[in-house]
């Protein structure tokens, strides 16, 4: 008898499906959606055993353009469909896609409690900081004095950052990406897709129509090096074009600052070595933005902690095997019960 074939093999181009994907010319979507699909050639997984799930915005056409399952829900609930297709098939991979005014505006609630509940599934929101879709309104991730159809003399919100809601949420798994940096994101997605619960990834889209440029001072290859802080648990925390800047902690305080290689005596061991496990680091290095610091950039925290679905199922096993076999019928007719007569 011979012996059974190896699977073949998936490449990118084996997850895109036959529909033309439209987006503007130039939008930072189209390299995410490049990213992903190497991404998930490089998991070995298989098209029959994945999902993806959108609400509404430009991000949320992203189902229609892999060949895979897919739902294109409604506007912010994206993150409740997704608990339920988790936990009525748990062997299914969830990905998740959404933008920052789907999953922070009108869906912040239903993201909240997809977190902290730690659904295993990967978050992928999109960050253009504007509504695209419909034409360039302010977002919540929108920097404050934004200019807009719906703020034409300047934003008075505050913005919001995604990797600092989803560590306020008790996320367990916490990562930033960048839609220009195709070498970087596949392997953070990668790292999220291995992350037993929720894994929530930002990626900073640029919106060639709304809002184009609003990441180029650290996104574009020529500000990438020095505007970029790429975090690798365990090692110092050094960028630049050079190599020759880093982050420590500032002395007699809870802050960080940028240090100079070789001025003052400063050596890479004076350096922070990055602790994906410290939520408090995480919450420092999210919070960095350019002028000041270099944009954080991979996996700022990572923890382990039970999946909500296999806690759910073993939950239920528990009950099956105290309660024995479920009697509907006694179910209906057992405890206080009344007759309504004519």
């Amino acid at each position: 008898m011979n012996a059974p074939a190896k699977p073949t093999a998936l490449k990118a181009k084996d997850f895109a499906s036959d529909q033309e994907v439209r987006w503007c010319p130039g939008c930072g979507d189209y390299a995410i959606l490049k990213g992903v699909q190497k991404a998930l050639a490089d998991i070995g997984t298989t098209p029959e055993n994945v999902v993806f799930v959108s609400g509404i915005g430009c991000s949320s056409r992203f189902p229609y353009y892999m060949s895979t399952y897919g739902f294109h829900t409604i506007h912010g609930r994206a993150p409740a469909f997704a608990t339920g297709i988790k936990l009525a098939n748990p062997e299914l991979d969830v990905w998740l896609v959404t933008g920052d005014g789907d999953g922070l505006s009108i869906g912040g609630n239903h993201m909240l409690h997809a977190l902290r509940r730690n659904v295993n599934m990967q978050i992928m929101l999109f960050n253009n900081e504007i509504y695209g879709l419909t034409k360039g309104q302010y977002s919540p991730t929108s920097p404050l004095g934004s200019r807009s159809p719906s703020t034409p003399m300047g934003s008075l919100d505050r913005p919001l950052s995604p990797v600092l809601f989803a560590l306020g949420a008790n996320a367990t798994f916490v990562a930033r990406a960048v839609d220009t940096q195709q070498k970087h994101m596949p392997g953070v997605l990668q790292r999220a897709h291995a992350h037993n619960g929720a894994s929530f990834v930002e990626i900073y889209t640029n919106c060639i129509v709304y809002n184009d440029g609003v990441f180029a001072s650290f996104a574009e290859k020529n500000t990438a090096a020095d505007g970029e802080l790429l975090l690798e648990h365990g090692e110092p925390m050094i960028f630049g074009k050079d190599s020759d800047k880093g982050i420590r902690m500032t002395p007699g305080a809870i802050a960080l600052e940028v240090v100079q290689l070789g001025v003052d005596g400063i050596t890479e061991d004076d350096l922070l070595r990055h602790d994906e496990t410290n939520r408090v680091l995480a919450g420092l290095l999210g919070a960095m933005r350019n002028p000041d610091f270099p944009v954080a950039v991979g996996v700022l925290y990572c923890e382990d902690a039970e999946a909500y679905d296999a806690a759910v199922y073993k939950q239920v096993e528990a009950a099956r095997s105290s309660n024995g076999a479920a009697d509907m019928n006694a179910l209906l007719r057992g405890g206080a019960t009344w007759t309504v007569g004519g």
